[in-house]
């Protein structure tokens, strides 16, 4: 008996299957093998379609990043004039509340003196800064206490302007008569004054 080894039959093997495959490769019509190569093109075709997709979406996506940078680059600059405008008309009003020619104080329900211009700050006789903190009725006259006390009340039981004139004056301070004007606003309910030195109309 013969002995054939397993590797040789497994060679034989692979060989006839090659065979088999070559037949019927030659057994194919024309139309077959000309299907079989349109269908080889087509996934040619289809692989580059797949790979030109993504690089169009790569494009749109960076498209809409650019765009989007241009957006905020706009809107910062938006931001940044509105800043600009805010600033100028801070120090414009910061001016005019500072340098104007009558005294503005801010009080609040007690008379305690929350801010103050130059103008007020000189009324009083002394520096802008040392009054905030400071009651406004300290540096009333005791002869006008009252009015003043009474022009307060009143101010601050109602919404609308109310007005007095009372004699500012204390220790060896220069004494004026004065004419004030005061609302009430805000949330804080703050008084704001606004006064006038009348003592050159006294005369």
């Amino acid at each position: 008996m013969r002995c054939v080894s397993l590797r040789s039959t497994d060679f034989y093997s692979k060989i006839k299957y090659f065979l088999t495959m070559i037949n019927e490769d030659q057994e194919l019509t024309d139309a077959q093998l000309l299907r079989l190569n349109a269908e080889k093109q087509l996934k040619v075709k289809q692989k580059k379609k797949s790979d030109s997709a993504d690089v169009i979406d790569a494009k749109r996506l960076m498209h809409e990043l650019q765009v989007h940078q241009i957006e905020l680059e706009m809107q910062n600059e938006e931001l940044r004039r509105a800043n600009e405008t805010a600033e100028k008309a801070l120090r414009k009003y910061t001016m005019l509340y500072d340098f104007a020619p009558m005294g503005y104080f801010t009080l609040d329900a007690y008379g305690t003196i929350q801010d103050l211009n130059f103008t007020g700050a000189e009324l009083l006789g002394d520096r802008r800064f040392s009054f905030v903190g400071s009651n406004f009725k300290l540096f009333v006259s005791d002869a006008s206490k009252d009015i003043f006390n009474a022009f307060l009340n009143t101010v601050y039981a109602g919404n609308a302007k109310n007005s007095c004139e009372v004699i500012l004056g204390y220790s060896d301070h220069l004494y004026r008569n004065v004419y004030i004007e005061g609302v009430v606003t805000g949330d804080e309910r703050s008084c704001l004054l606004s006064v006038v030195d009348i003592s050159g109309f006294k005369k």
